[in-house]
């Protein structure tokens, strides 16, 4: 069973920074993508940032490029989001979310319905 733990996350000001952990354990393939998605009251749930194990390779969403960076720690198989200049609109409820698979299909987006496994998601509150 694919378990992903995340922390971090709260409240903060504008231009604040704010950094998301998320813990992996149970993928039964090498390889996979993991990475973090946001839904905010009365939105849609939207694609933040995700990153391959095979080549590191990542996506980011148009509105957090520049600001927020993805990274991962193989040995531990966690993933982080460092997040800079934040900002009102990124406030949101953030849920990490992964899957696993041959290396091939493996290929980096950031599409909620890619996704196999979620997280319990954590809140993020930007506001003076």
């Amino acid at each position: 069973e694919v378990q992903l733990v995340e922390s971090g996350g709260g409240s903060v000001q504008p231009g604040g920074s704010l950094i998301l952990s998320c813990a992996a354990s149970g993928f039964t393939y090498d390889d996979y993508v993991i990475g973090w998605f946001r839904q905010a009251p009365g939105k849609e749930r939207e694609g933040v940032s995700c990153i391959s194990s095979s080549d590191d390779s990542t996506a980011y969403a148009d509105s957090v490029k520049g600001r927020f960076t993805i990274s991962r720690d193989d040995a531990k198989v966690t993933a982080y989001l460092q997040m800079n200049n934040l900002k009102p609109e990124d406030t949101a409820v953030y849920y990490c979310a992964a899957r696993d698979g041959p290396r091939h299909v493996m290929v980096v987006n950031i599409f909620p319905d890619a996704m196999k496994y979620w997280g319990k998601g954590t809140q993020i509150t930007v506001s003076s």
